[in-house]
């Protein structure tokens, strides 16, 4: 493929849900579309914790297809902080106790779930049976079962569910994706993704440290933007994991994982190898393949991307991922389309999380069920 040709290759994914997630869609299509085509749909943030202040509500308003319509928080002050920030009417205020109440308010169609892993479950599915439709944070539950609960209870209620899987509508990896399932270097013969940060001092009181709210620690923090890469650069799902791990810091993470370094086998052999930390700074993935190579470094921030391939830089405009994340739901919602990361997605991720663990505490290669 000629230079020219790969700068003028666009719309891969821009006109058409694709990556793992993607490639095994369910087919069922309820009709979500209860509202006129091209409605600016209200979203309601519940948690008001340092994403959706530093990230979520800012993205919401460079959105073009939802905006922020209410919030869900047990802290009065952040209740008036935000409502005298965003212009947020009381009316549209709720705390965890009144919640189900959102049912009786029409300028919220969309409930974004950003709260404490152990807290996915519960508030998805009461969101869902108000009659919102609803993004979850990732990673989306504690377990495969808890995944399921969720996809089951949206489905009842014939509301959407989504994960808020972010890079699956950055343009960076949106081409990492047409590079690895298309093959445009011929098929992957090695696959590497590392993702981490250091966990600084101070702080270690917060949720993220303890197991029955989180889960896990880096694995399930961090370690998802590693198993997602190797799921939507390959298109393949894992047939079984082999992983060990590392405690350096066993003061601080007394009750979660640190360093994770695990091994993803894929059913035509290949073998993808990553990493997740609290105590290393990562963030990169390389995709080798028959004709060369490509991957991203930094690989995993909100901005600051940089990519390289044997065709050549990977360079791409700012955006802000998390606005074209949720635009993209608000449009499927309007429209009836399915979401390119609903909640399978985030199952499919979860019963990788579940075999690695397996492995850290069984020993061996497991093979993901």
């Amino acid at each position: 493929m000629k230079n020219d040709e790969y700068v003028s290759r666009r719309g891969f994914i821009r006109t058409a849900a694709i990556g793992a997630g993607a490639l095994t869609l369910s087919t069922w299509l309820p009709a979500y579309a209860q509202t006129k085509p091209g409605k600016k749909l209200g979203i309601a943030l519940v948690g008001l914790g340092g994403y959706s202040s530093g990230q979520l509500a800012p993205a919401l308003q460079q959105a073009q297809h939802c905006y922020l319509a209410g919030i869900v928080t047990g802290t009065p002050a952040k209740a008036t902080e935000w409502a005298q920030k965003y212009n947020i009417p009381q009316k549209n205020i709720y705390n965890y106790e009144n919640f189900d109440s959102i049912k009786n308010n029409p300028d919220i169609d969309i409930v974004y779930v950003v709260l404490p892993v152990s807290m996915h479950k519960e508030y998805t599915i009461r969101a869902a049976q108000a009659g919102k439709h609803v993004i979850c944070e990732k990673p989306m539950a504690l377990n495969v079962a808890d995944c399921q609960e969720m996809i089951n209870a949206c489905k009842k209620a014939n509301r959407m569910l989504s994960i808020g899987y972010r890079l699956h509508f950055d343009p960076y990896h949106q081409e990492v994706m047409r590079l690895g399932q298309k093959q445009v270097l011929g098929a992957l013969t090695a696959f590497e993704a590392a993702n981490g940060f250091k966990w600084g001092n101070g702080n270690f009181d917060a949720w993220r440290l303890k197991k029955a709210m989180a889960g896990g620690g880096g694995l399930m923090d961090m370690g998802v933007y590693t198993i997602q890469a190797a799921r939507y650069t390959t298109g393949k799902e894992p047939i079984a994991v082999t992983a060990r791990q590392e405690k350096l810091r066993p003061d601080v993470f007394k009750e979660v994982d640190e360093t994770v370094y695990f091994e993803l086998e894929f059913p035509d052999g290949l073998k993808a190898k990553c990493q997740s930390s609290y105590n290393n700074n990562w963030s990169s993935l390389k995709a080798t393949t028959q004709k060369g190579s490509f991957g991203l470094d930094p690989g995993f921030p909100y901005n600051g991307i940089k990519g390289q391939s044997t065709l050549g830089p990977i360079s791409y405009p700012p955006m802000n991922q998390q606005a074209a994340q949720m635009d993209d739901f608000a449009q499927c919602v309007n429209s009836g389309k399915a979401t390119r990361v609903p909640g399978e997605e985030g199952l499919k991720d979860m019963k990788v999380v579940e075999a690695i663990y397996r492995s850290l505490a069984n020993g061996g290669k497991r093979e993901l069920v």
